[in-house]
């Protein structure tokens, strides 16, 4: 099983990579739960609720890896322990337990750089540490061991399948 994770920091073009290459591969593929829980929410979100969102995310991308040979997933464990250190300087332990047994399975992540425009929407909290962000994201995940490539400019599709299609047919 082949794990594909579009990943990055907000607002770098993750939903919109992941709808793509679900169509081209005609996959479905795990939304971003926290945008569901958080519009769901009637209070301003904390630390605990980091947490629900991250065993949902977990739960549904179990769930969508016993569809297919290969499973995609917008987002993952590592982009709620980011946020959850970057937001409260801490992680709760039950996420950083689930990223380190997930460091054998064939995971491959898609990193996307946030050099696309930001774009306002109200979940959105950080239109100013982007950059800063993406490199937490490739430090964490190559810490983790866990290959990956960098998705940048406009030809970001075009980039993912390239790289999808040769490890599909490796």
């Amino acid at each position: 099983m082949l794990k594909i994770i579009v990943s990055g920091p907000e607002s770098s073009g993750k939903t919109s990579l992941a709808e793509n290459l679900s169509k081209y591969y005609k996959i479905d593929y795990t939304n971003e739960y926290a945008r569901d829980y958080l519009n769901n929410l009637d209070k301003k979100y904390n630390k605990e609720d980091l947490l629900n969102i991250a065993k949902i995310q977990f739960e549904n991308e179990k769930e969508n890896s016993k569809k297919n040979s290969i499973s995609l997933h917008d987002t993952d464990l590592v982009t709620i322990k980011i946020w959850s250190y970057y937001k409260y300087n801490d992680c709760q332990k039950w996420i950083v337990d689930k990223i380190q047994e997930q460091k054998k399975e064939n995971r491959f992540y898609l990193i996307c750089k946030p050099d696309i425009p930001w774009t306002y929407d109200p979940l959105r909290e950080n239109p100013n540490d982007r950059e800063e962000l993406f490199e937490v994201y490739k430090k964490e995940i190559s810490n983790l061991n866990h290959p990956f490539i960098i998705i940048r400019g406009q030809e970001r599709l075009d980039q993912a399948k390239k790289k999808i299609d040769s490890l599909i047919i490796k």
